[in-house]
């Protein structure tokens, strides 16, 4: 199959027309717009998110998760311009955990488009801090130290696809399992931890390269300092996952983090929950009764100040980085893309020949503005809208 798409280039505006030819690109080049080039949508590479736990009310780690429900709960992310993601499946049973991985891995199986826009999978958890505040809104009842032989039976159910593990630099034996993990070409991130400067120094010398979703997970009153959040911001062998969706960080909060860490190292990611998509209103989840809010919010039920996640999606954080990060749309899109790809060895989308052909079509105006998708390409075929008419 022969696409042919025209846009402008998110990361220089410059007017173009891009060739598909199969699944990789075949030319990238000059196009000239018969009328004003701003008419013309923006033209990218598609996102890649590292942290998605479901949609419309599935969630990955699920005892009674199936194959159909895994197609089913990634296909609405390409209306979000993602191409690729990372199921991640949160603190739970081992049995519930071995069911998600294994359906996941079926899926991928029967589906070649699934295989293709799941990259890895991200377990976040069960290896994490039992505290109040950096467990977040993981069940305390399956919060348990790091086993490396419960892992490996969770990699062999997933079909080797686990690509990333964020655990607590404090669990017993975390040291010995990152680099275990490590050794294996599984990336570990530090995440829902509460642990001292010692712990998270031997956690990095040990081999973890991210903070997931830095800021966040955490106790809401902490040491000035020194704490686990500053040891982690001011080492440079760690990239740094933040949620830019307006909720989870206040805005001078996510530009110290991408000035610190700079926008070559920090990763933009949604960590939808499984209600992502789901209308406002209660809902039932592991963690307890939850209620989505009119502005994405999902709170634990009856307060709104206690986050139990988010129904927005990577686009959201996108956009929103730009808004209030101090960040161009290009450096934007490539912290939600080249970034996470980078970290777990992934081959990133670049607008040239020979590269993969999943390419988005959007509009645009600016900070303050909400993307607006006109197609998602992945693999040289259409999954979302359809391809913009230029001439």
């Amino acid at each position: 199959m022969t696409l042919t798409l025209r846009g402008r280039r998110y990361d220089t505006g410059e007017p173009v027309r891009i060739t598909t030819e199969g699944d990789r690109i075949a030319s990238v080049e000059p196009a000239t717009p018969t009328g004003s080039a701003k008419d013309w949508p923006w033209i990218g590479p598609g996102l890649v998110d590292l942290q998605i736990n479901g949609h419309g009310g599935i969630w990955f780690s699920n005892a009674r998760l199936t194959p159909e429900e895994v197609v089913t709960t990634v296909e609405p992310h390409f209306k979000s311009g993602i191409t690729r993601m990372l199921p991640t499946l949160v603190t739970a049973s081992h049995e519930e955990l071995f069911n998600g991985f294994t359906a996941i891995r079926r899926a991928c199986e029967q589906d070649a488009w699934v295989d293709r826009m799941i990259a890895g999978c991200h377990l976040e958890g069960p290896f994490i801090s039992g505290e109040d505040g950096p467990r977040g809104a993981h069940p305390l009842q399956h919060v348990r130290p790091a086993d490396w032989d419960e892992f490996r039976k969770l990699q062999d159910a997933s079909g080797g696809r686990i690509r990333l593990v964020t655990l607590a630099a404090e669990s017993r034996g975390a040291p010995e399992f990152i680099r275990n993990a490590v050794d294996s070409g599984v990336a570990i991130a530090i995440g829902h931890t509460a642990a001292n400067s010692d712990e998270v120094q031997a956690a990095v010398d040990a081999g973890a390269r991210l903070s997931t979703h830095l800021g966040n997970g955490a106790h809401g009153q902490i040491r000035r300092h020194p704490n686990y959040i500053w040891d982690q911001l001011g080492d440079s062998r760690l990239m740094a996952s933040i949620i830019t969706d307006g909720i989870h960080l206040p805005p001078s909060v996510i530009r110290s983090i991408i000035r610190t860490k700079t926008t070559a190292s920090v990763v933009i990611t949604c960590d939808a929950a499984g209600l992502a998509g789901c209308p406002p209103g209660k809902y039932r989840a592991a963690s307890g009764n939850v209620e989505i809010l009119e502005d994405g919010r999902i709170v634990i039920a009856g307060q709104n100040q206690l986050l139990a996640g988010s129904s927005l999606l990577t686009d959201v954080c996108v956009a929103h980085a730009v808004a209030v990060g101090g960040v161009s749309l290009a450096q934007a899109f490539d912290m939600a893309g080249k970034n996470p790809c980078r970290l777990l060895g992934l081959e990133p989308t670049r607008l040239r020949r020979g590269s993969r052909a999943d390419i988005v079509q959007f509009d645009f105006d600016g900070p303050g503005d909400s993307i607006r998708w006109q197609s998602t390409v992945m693999g040289g075929e259409v999954r979302f809208g359809r391809i913009a008419d230029l001439n």
